[in-house]
């Protein structure tokens, strides 16, 4: 169920409302009982659950990890060691 965000019109008190889709939008003001106007939010950010997201998705390449074709710390041959020693 999503989250509505209100202002009164008349005493401007914003307040949050965790309404079904199915239900009719808040009318009056919690505070002063004035009328209210829901307002358009810019929705929730995206929330990734489990795992395997950053390794399916945005797994390194070469050119950032120690060890592999072209090392991390800029070199052009691999590194003897790691971490990485410029």
């Amino acid at each position: 169920m999503p989250t509505y965000e209100y202002k009164c019109k008349d005493c401007g008190y914003r307040f949050e409302r965790f309404q079904s889709m199915k239900d009719k939008p808040v009318t009056k003001c919690p505070k002063c009982n004035g009328n209210v106007q829901r307002l358009i939010s810019g929705g929730a950010g995206v929330i990734f659950k489990g795992s395997g997201f950053y390794a399916t998705d945005y797994s390194q390449n070469a050119s950032q990890s120690c060890g592999r074709e072209r090392p991390c710390c800029g070199r052009d041959t691999p590194c003897e060691k790691r971490p990485c020693e410029s």
